[in-house]
């Protein structure tokens, strides 16, 4: 999952930036209004933590103006506003959730994980494909029963080919699920992983369209 964070606190993003980071998510971060609108219209991201109180440009306006433009990607707002008339306006504008300032951060990435479930159209917490099991909160993956030794972008490759069963996942897609923006990609990089995962998952568990991208096997 590729998550667009917008927090004018550099203390506070940096923090959310790092966690989230080590949970294996492609993370971006902007600090105000003005550029949070500009990386919205690139439609990279599969999610939104956002701030209210921005330069530039309020949360809000923010809010309103992608979602007029179209886009539907969960948004969860994240700020000190704590007034029961600030959520409803936030929530009527918009946005999918909405958390207090100061947070827990086991509770953060367990909304996360709630609204990526409902933007996939998966409503149980596990993700099953065959004999494999992926579970998102205790970022584990087990094979026949048996737990599979797993990298953090492994798992995030296997996370977004398995929200997308029975449809073909391009290259260019899963790189921009996997990377941020300060992150190089070499050429090849996704196709090692995906050779890493069908070491340890099976060789036929992801197939490969070619020229087109890939796709999990629907005959296992």
């Amino acid at each position: 999952m590729r998550i667009l964070l917008v927090e004018d606190d550099s203390l506070i993003g940096d923090g959310i930036k790092a966690a989230l980071t080590q949970e294996g998510y492609a993370v971006d971060w902007v600090q105000d209004g003005e550029d949070a609108m500009s990386a919205l219209a690139l439609n990279e991201h599969t999610l939104l933590i956002l701030d209210l109180g921005l330069p530039a440009r309020s949360g809000i306006d923010v809010l309103k103006n992608m979602r007029d433009r179209g886009n539907d990607i969960p948004v969860l707002i994240l700020t000190a506003c704590d007034d029961v008339q600030d959520r409803i306006k936030g929530l009527d504008s918009g946005a999918d959730d909405y958390m207090v300032k100061p947070f827990d951060l086991n509770e953060l990435l367990a909304r996360i994980r709630a609204l990526g479930r409902r933007k996939s159209g998966q409503a149980a917490p596990l993700i099953t494909h065959g004999s494999v099991i992926l579970d998102p909160a205790s970022h584990s993956v087990t094979c026949n029963g048996e737990k599979v030794d797993i990298s953090h972008r492994e798992f995030s490759l296997l996370s977004v080919l398995m929200a997308n069963k029975g449809k073909v996942v391009s290259k260019e897609s899963l790189e921009e699920s996997l990377y941020s923006w300060n992150e190089e990609v070499e050429s090849n990089t996704i196709e090692v992983y995906i050779h890493y995962l069908r070491k340890k998952l099976g060789t036929d568990f992801i197939r490969t369209i070619r020229g087109v991208g890939y796709i999990l096997n629907d005959k296992l």
